[in-house]
């Protein structure tokens, strides 16, 4: 396996969207422009199919390769999630967007002025 993507549709009315809960590569795969053919996948997907707003991913705040990647796919950091990993390596999330073409005035990408907790998530 090279890699693989899982997501979903989820969310009501304007925060109806598509879901990015797992991409990974293979370390001999990678830099090979595989992650932004799965990431355009599910984009694809979740507006022509399912007719999303956006597409949302979470991703440790510490995570800057994935960050920047997900940058470069045009994604922004909408909010940040306090604690939203826990366990032995507990941490915070970025929640990251990226507007899809229903969302024609980008609503669902205008960053949130604080942060907010696992709790107050709508999903």
């Amino acid at each position: 396996i090279m890699g693989y993507m899982l997501g979903k549709s989820e969310g009501t009315d304007e925060l109806w969207h598509g879901h990015v809960s797992a991409v990974t590569v293979a370390p001999m795969y990678r830099r090979l422009g595989l992650a932004k053919e799965l990431m355009a996948d599910l984009e694809t997907t979740s507006s022509s199919v399912y007719n999303a707003y956006f597409v949302d991913l979470f991703v440790r705040a510490s995570n800057s390769l994935a960050i920047s990647m997900y940058e470069k796919f045009g994604y922004v950091k909408y909010r940040r999630v306090l604690d939203y990993y826990t366990g032995d390596d507990p941490e915070d999330a970025f929640d990251m967007r990226k507007a899809l073409p229903r969302d024609v005035t980008k609503k669902s990408v205008i960053p949130m002025d604080r942060p907010v907790r696992p709790e107050e998530l709508e999903w």
